[in-house]
């Protein structure tokens, strides 16, 4: 299965019209994306939907601000407000209790879910995500500055999201550019990282914090990675509990797509352990 073989679905989150993929049937896992321009559940997670939906129930949301989903006028965007529209999201789908796989930002509000209500987190799958330790990169400092163009979008995806630059095709390049420069997308998200009324970036997590969370949680991380430095998921790795950390050499910030294939294999094992 592929995603080009899935509908887009909506459904009303929290009085927010989102769009998601959904596949498979089983345990649910919820799939969130990071937070480049031009990211979705669609572009972040093509490549292992598929695979993960052969053995569970799989939901990828575009959240609040990103991808196809409805950007409220009012809206004001926070880690608060995203990880609220994902557990509106949960709540909408009538799902209690699901593991979680997030990529970047996706991992941050993981972690905040698994604060607010651990019981309702059965595992975490935390992908290049922001943690303690976290500092400005050039990688992060290229995805906040981006300025729409199919040439910006083709360097800025071959120099900070994959070592192989093979993998960065001209046809992905069009696909994020396009979805960078959809209607209000741009907007959005220069807006959430960059005018004070927002606070997109303010994505920190203390030591103390982490070592409350006894959710268990595998740590997945590209040693090349220019936009979320390895050592997060090391200092991560000493302070959660109940983790676990996995390393993929000649991998930068894109594992799901630069190791697909292992990458959703090691997840499916991983989520289906008792």
């Amino acid at each position: 299965m592929t995603t080009a073989a899935l509908e887009t679905k909506t459904i009303d989150a929290g009085g927010i019209r989102t769009a998601y993929l959904e596949a498979g049937s089983g345990e649910p896992v919820l799939m969130l994306h990071g937070s480049g321009p031009g990211v979705s559940g669609t572009a972040n997670w093509k490549l292992n939907i598929g695979p993960l939906s052969q053995r569970f129930r799989v939901l990828a949301p575009d959240i609040v601000g990103f991808g196809a989903t409805h950007r409220p006028d009012d809206i004001v965007y926070s880690l608060r407000t995203w990880t609220d529209h994902v557990w509106a999201f949960l709540d909408s789908h009538g799902i209690s209790s699901a593991a979680i796989v997030g990529n970047s930002l996706g991992g941050r509000i993981a972690l905040q879910m698994a604060t607010d209500h651990p019981e309702r987190i059965s595992r975490m799958v935390l992908m290049g995500s922001p943690g303690v330790g976290m500092t400005p990169t050039e990688g992060l400092a290229a995805l906040r500055g981006y300025a729409p163009s199919h040439d910006a979008m083709r360097s800025l995806l071959k120099n900070y999201f994959a070592v192989n630059p093979d993998l960065i095709t001209e046809e992905l390049v069009k696909i994020r550019y396009e979805a960078s420069v959809a209607d209000g997308a741009f907007e959005a998200y220069r807006a959430m990282f960059f005018d004070p009324r927002h606070k997109g970036s303010e994505l920190g997590i203390t030591a103390e914090e982490v070592r409350t969370i006894s959710t268990p949680t595998l740590l997945i991380h590209g040693r090349e990675d220019k936009v979320v430095p390895l050592a997060v998921s090391v200092s991560m790795l000493d302070l959660l509990p109940n983790a676990d950390l996995h390393v993929f050499s000649r991998c930068g910030h894109w594992t799901q797509i630069e190791r697909a294939d292992e990458f959703s294999a090691l997840v499916a094992d991983y989520l289906e352990r008792s």
